[in-house]
């Protein structure tokens, strides 16, 4: 199993309605997409402040490599980046795979 994680930034004129439509598309991605076993959506809310201006989180878990590399070109994801990237101010991505 494989996570995706986004740590991500809002831009400032970036609508509360823009914002949850991008977390429910991302929230939906598993009933679009076979291999992408969940999705988690978040808001920091660490009292530590280490968050470096990242407010959303967001946690994606995929079957295996074959399913990660069929998302990429994926109209499912390219439909979501269509909402995401007008509003984007910044991101990080990064993912692991789980060893047994």
């Amino acid at each position: 199993m494989i996570r995706h994680v986004l740590f991500i930034t809002f831009t400032d004129s970036a609508l509360p309605e823009q914002i949850l439509a991008v977390r429910s598309a991302f929230l939906q991605i598993p009933d679009r997409f076979e291999g992408v076993t969940s999705v988690e959506w978040g808001i920091n809310d660490s009292p530590e402040e280490k968050n470096a201006g990242f407010t959303h989180c967001v946690l994606m878990a995929f079957a295996d490599e074959a399913a990660r590399q069929r998302y990429l070109p994926h109209s499912a994801h390219e439909d979501l980046k269509a909402i995401f990237r007008p509003i984007l101010q910044d991101i990080i991505v990064l993912d692991y795979t789980l060893t047994p």
